[in-house]
């Protein structure tokens, strides 16, 4: 079902029992006004004033909250979650069964591997030097191996990798990696204990 007041733009292919609520744009050109393909799997349920932009390719069983903003060009698996008011930037890559949760900022060059979580109103960043002359050639976003969890509210810097299966408390600050199967929080996040 897609809804009257729901924009599709050329070059869009979904798949079957596709659900696009109102006011969504799917497939919105980019910044040259091209229009590279756009796939949504079957399955999807895209929740009223969700945009997301053209070259995106989504697996099956997708679904958004209402207003999240997806910019072009991510690869996007199954079973995934995105919540409301979240952004994801482009040049994202987001495995299977990953769930966003409300209001999160995952900028470009973001990995978030199979089974990751991210909890309300977490930060990911990916510039070091912000207003460096060449910020935009050395982007790199926060990596989460499979099963981490990232609690609310908290901020992840650039290029840090979370280990599979680790814990990261709310409200902590992660400012480096962090090894596999532990509980971390605090300013900056420090693993605590061994995850059980």
């Amino acid at each position: 079902m897609i809804a009257k007041t729901a924009i599709i733009h050329p070059n869009v292919r979904l798949g079957k029992n596709v659900v696009i609520e109102d006011y969504c744009i799917i497939g919105a050109a980019l910044a040259d006004g091209s229009h590279p393909e756009t796939v949504i799997g079957d399955d999807a349920r895209i929740r009223s004033h969700t945009v997301i932009y053209a070259g995106n390719k989504i697996g099956r069983g997708f679904q958004t909250g209402n207003k999240a903003n997806i910019r072009e060009n991510n690869r996007i698996g199954d079973r995934v979650s995105i919540g409301t008011l979240s952004i994801v930037e482009h040049h994202v890559t987001i495995e299977d069964g990953v769930r966003i949760h409300s209001a999160a900022f995952i900028p470009e060059h973001s990995v978030l591997k199979k089974n990751s979580w991210v909890g309300p109103h977490v930060v990911f960043t990916n510039a070091k030097v912000p207003l460096s002359p060449d910020a935009k050639n050395n982007l790199k976003g926060p990596t989460l191996e499979e099963g981490a969890i990232i609690g609310a509210n908290s901020t992840l810097s650039p290029a840090v990798v979370i280990g599979a299966g680790t814990l990261v408390g709310s409200a902590s600050n992660v400012t480096r990696d962090l090894p596999a199967g532990v509980v971390a929080y605090g300013h900056p996040a420090r693993p605590a204990k061994e995850r059980s």
